[in-house]
């Protein structure tokens, strides 16, 4: 099975607007999703970047936000999202700006794209202490029911 994740303020492969990123608000768009299968306990969300720092010689992904334990009867986060707008059990992991909310784009060099993966799973994991993203994968091994992504891109402005 696949869920489908998309957000109302950008298109599956289209641009991330300027203010879900360094060079505006910096804060997380709005998404939705369906598809999460009746049998899944809780989701999974990671956004990432594996085009850092230069699209043309990327050398790391670079995680700009870590979400696990959604409840699976949630099929949304509001724009701006924040642990005060999260349901009740919802965790965060550590992201690579070495915080627990959304980081958003902001590429030093180029266009990036922007992964953001959803995944269904047949489990409510333990707190796991603010997980980096290996560490909630590891953790997700052997759980997922069904995963999902939308691609957004950016390129920096100024």
């Amino acid at each position: 099975m696949s869920l489908t994740i998309s957000s109302p303020a950008f298109a599956s492969n289209g641009e991330i607007p300027a203010k879900y990123t360094c060079e505006g608000a910096n804060v997380s768009p709005p998404l939705a999703w369906t598809g999460i299968p009746s049998t899944a306990k809780s989701v999974a969300l990671i956004v990432d970047d594996p085009d850092a720092p230069d699209p043309h010689n990327p050398r790391m992904t670079w995680v700009h936000w870590v979400l696990y334990n959604i409840p699976s009867t949630t099929d949304s986060l509001p724009e701006a999202a924040t642990v005060a707008d999260f349901p009740s059990g919802m965790l965060t992991g550590t992201n690579d700006f070495r915080t627990q909310s959304y980081g958003g784009p902001c590429p030093p060099i180029g266009k990036h794209r922007y992964f953001f993966k959803l995944y269904a799973l047949d489990t409510i994991l333990p707190d796991l202490k603010a997980p980096t993203k290996p560490q909630l994968l590891k953790a997700m091994d052997g759980h997922i029911l069904a995963q999902g992504e939308l691609v957004g891109t950016y390129k920096k402005k100024g």
